[in-house]
């Protein structure tokens, strides 16, 4: 898998729309998509994303900085929870960071939706190295945007 390509058989189906709906987040999130975050997969609450640390995303101690590593954990956990098709935004997240990355390393986002109630829910995201490491344990809350007026 790669890129943000996608099936088209789908786009009927609200699960379809749901998907649609977090693919088209992605294309407009210059932020992640700068910092060379590409999009694996996202659909029915669940979402994988991917970065390779690079030499501008290192600390002092000659590793991966924590705000790199939450982007991508966040990045994932904003796909999965856009994935069921209405905007929906972070309420707040934390991160624990379990072990190091480096330069070079390709880190993988596994977001997961724990629950959804009324326009909120909870979602984990495992993030880890290419060597199958877990680098850090992300929980994000979120909350689904009423619709607009219009």
């Amino acid at each position: 898998m790669g890129g943000t390509g996608r099936s088209s058989s789908d786009g009927g189906t609200a699960e379809g729309a749901g998907r649609d709906a977090a693919y088209a987040m992605f294309a407009a999130d210059v932020a992640s998509r700068g910092l060379g975050i590409e999009l694996v997969e996202a659909a029915g609450g669940a979402a994988v994303a991917r970065m390779r640390v690079t030499a501008a995303m290192v600390n002092g101690h000659a590793i991966a900085h924590g705000g790199f590593v939450f982007l991508l954990a966040d990045t994932a956990f904003a796909l999965a929870c856009n994935s069921h098709g209405p905007a929906t935004v972070a309420a707040g997240g934390e991160i624990s960071f379990v072990r190091p990355a480096h330069e070079g390393d390709l880190l993988t986002a596994h977001a997961t939706e724990r629950t959804r109630y009324g326009r909120s829910g909870i979602y984990d995201v495992t993030v880890t190295r290419d060597d199958g490491a877990v680098v850090a344990e992300f929980r994000g809350r979120s909350r689904t945007l009423p619709p607009t007026a219009g």
